[in-house]
């Protein structure tokens, strides 16, 4: 499994047309490119391409919603 640093991540935010989107959360990398929720790189106020970690805690829906999404990596501390 590819470890990504946060700047690597950064290259998956959307903003390439037919590149993959990724986001990170827990230390796991979630490929998000054919999520509808993830248009054009972003899920409401959160970007892809980042760790969002730190904001699932206000979100409305718990750790189960990552277990439907893809994982294609680690994110390196």
């Amino acid at each position: 499994m590819k470890t990504f640093s946060e700047e690597e991540l950064k290259k998956f935010d959307g903003g390439t047309p037919g590149a993959p989107v990724y986001v990170a959360y827990k230390g796991k990398v979630y490929d998000v490119t054919n999520s509808p929720l993830f248009i054009d790189g972003m899920h409401f106020e959160h970007y892809a391409g980042c760790d969002l970690t730190q904001f699932m805690a206000d979100a409305p829906h718990d750790d189960e919603v990552m277990a439907e999404i893809e994982v294609v990596g680690e994110l390196a501390k």
